[in-house]
């Protein structure tokens, strides 16, 4: 993970946006699985009705969040699917930069949620699961996480909130109109709301 991380980190790359496509990518893949769950099982649904995306900057803080009401994650998922990249997606990707491909094609291989890096110095993500209570991943850059459950945490009945604490260079994410540009580049099957910085 370490040796991903600064790489995407110090990647010069001029189009950083693609954090937004690849995170509400996998946004709306995780509203995929409990839409497709729902059809054998309806109460799955019973804790979030509502399926959609949001996406949240707040000027005060200087985040951004993507919030889906998707599946969710449990805190085996968390571990699994973020903290631990010795998946091969990782090694392939590294492979596929060293020998001149595209950081965009990033999502191709599995990994990108790590593309918030190119915008974020922090990312916490909270996720609740219908199997599992609601637990909070947080990385710096550095490449270690923590997982912790959060009992004053806001109750996100279903679903998975990605906050990025934006690096001080990144704040034009922040704003409304550019997040609309990015998002109708962006293919979603999905509503997705913005909300205006308060």
């Amino acid at each position: 993970i370490a040796q991903l991380m600064s790489l995407i980190i110090n990647t010069f790359y001029s189009n950083k946006e693609i954090f937004v496509r690849e995170l509400i990518s996998n946004s709306s893949d995780a509203l995929d699985k409990i839409r497709y769950q729902s059809l054998t099982d309806p109460s799955v649904l019973e804790a979030e009705k509502d399926l959609e995306i949001k996406i949240i900057p707040n000027k005060d803080d200087n985040t951004l969040t993507i919030y889906d009401t998707g599946i969710g994650m449990t805190k085996a998922d968390l571990v699994n699917n973020l903290g631990t990249i010795a998946k091969s997606g990782t090694k392939s990707f590294m492979e596929a930069l060293s020998a001149g491909a595209d950081i965009s094609m990033i999502g191709q291989f599995g990994v990108g949620f790590y593309s918030a890096y190119l915008v974020a110095d922090k990312v916490e993500v909270v996720s609740k699961h219908n199997d599992d209570e609601t637990y909070i991943w947080t990385s710096s850059a550095g490449g270690s996480f923590t997982i912790h459950q959060d009992d004053d945490a806001e109750d996100i009945g279903r679903g998975t909130k990605i906050i990025l604490y934006l690096r001080e260079d990144m704040t034009e994410y922040l704003e409304e109109k550019k997040l609309k540009d990015i998002n109708q580049e962006t293919f979603a099957v999905h509503r997705i709301s913005h909300q205006t910085s308060g």
